[in-house]
């Protein structure tokens, strides 16, 4: 009886700490770098931009990848180009692509976000309305709800993330069954990341020249690389997990091992 009991409590202990773990990495996962894109051409040269035009994707946004001791010097210049994200937006609009979305990481002082996207308003004949208080012509906000959505996914992250702790502190503090499944939705956090991802990217290549970009008019519609090495137009592309995905791949598995051995646990003790 004792003997059972001392399995029962060393492995309630075992979960716990599984989960505990899971729930710091969690946490850690939030403020690193989940996956790196990068571009390179020959106008960028490997003196400069060593790693290419470089961005970094975080749950709460998309930053600026590019660290090269040159590339600072640049920026501390003032210089056009040295923040990647920049740059990469303008390759992006030169083959019709909208702006990236950034999430927390906006310009707090602008009073649209980089990515908004504005047209004129017309009257039945096309021609455009002018504001007689202005006179200049009326805009209206076009910007595709998709682009709003997952600029709101990273903007309330936070919130997504305390939701997802609290679901995983409740798993490892009570001790009933029903609440295995509390371990799996936060578990799942890497494979939240990659279906926006990839969902990201589709919607991204198969939203061309709406905005007055595409330079590039030979450029159809395609899927964007995401993972590995990819050609479009003459940049090369690179896409890649980060050190965060790793942490978050952690969380996945530390709360599979925590569920598996609570689930024994509760089964031995039933």
């Amino acid at each position: 009886m004792t003997a059972d009991f001392s399995l029962n409590f060393i492995a309630m202990k075992k979960y716990q700490i599984y989960g505990g773990l899971a729930i710091i990495f969690l946490v850690l996962t939030y403020f690193l770098p989940i996956w790196w894109v990068a571009l390179q051409s020959h106008q960028y040269p490997k003196s400069m931009y060593p790693d290419g035009i470089r961005i970094e994707f975080k749950y709460n946004g998309v930053y600026n990848g590019c660290e090269g001791q040159k590339e600072r010097e640049e920026l501390a210049s003032g210089q056009a180009g040295a923040d990647c994200l920049v740059e990469m937006n303008a390759i992006n609009h030169f083959i019709g692509m909208y702006r990236i979305t950034q999430g927390r990481n906006r310009d707090k002082s602008l009073t649209y976000p980089v990515y908004y996207v504005f047209d004129t308003k017309k009257d039945a004949s096309g021609n455009e309305i002018i504001d007689p208080a202005t006179g200049s012509a009326i805009k209206i906000n076009v910007t595709p709800k998709f682009l709003k959505f997952l600029d709101g996914l990273m903007i309330y992250s936070p919130y997504l993330f305390v939701i997802l702790g609290l679901l995983g502190l409740v798993f490892v503090f009570t001790p009933k069954k029903v609440n295995l499944f509390f371990a799996i939705v936060p578990a799942l956090l890497p494979f939240y990341f990659l279906i926006m991802y990839i969902i990201g990217l589709y919607w991204y290549g198969h939203h061309l020249a709406l905005h007055g970009g595409g330079a590039f008019e030979g450029i159809k519609e395609f899927m964007p690389t995401v993972f590995g090495e990819g050609k479009v137009a003459q940049f090369t592309t690179m896409s890649y997990p980060y050190a965060g995905f790793f942490i978050a791949l952690a969380v996945f598995v530390l709360f599979i091992l925590a569920i598996l051995v609570k689930r024994k646990s509760l089964r031995t003790s039933g």
